[in-house]
């Protein structure tokens, strides 16, 4: 019976720091649609989901851009 090796990439090690980075974003307090970006990053990071939660922060970026 032939066995098979799977390998698992270690996990990576950001930098410290990194993740504020990512998340850096500045919602516009009277916007709805900042505010409920903002509470689904703060959700999504809760749980440790910094992927979902770097995609809200972009939400964030792009939409209060236009608030200028």
């Amino acid at each position: 019976m032939p066995t098979h090796k799977t390998t698992q990439e270690p996990p990576i090690d950001l930098p410290v720091g990194f993740n504020a980075w990512l998340l850096d974003c500045a919602p516009v307090r009277d916007c709805g649609t900042c505010q409920t970006e903002w509470r689904k990053l703060k959700a999504a990071e809760g749980v440790g989901d910094i992927g979902q939660a770097a995609k809200h922060a972009t939400q964030i970026r792009d939409h209060s851009g236009g608030h200028r």
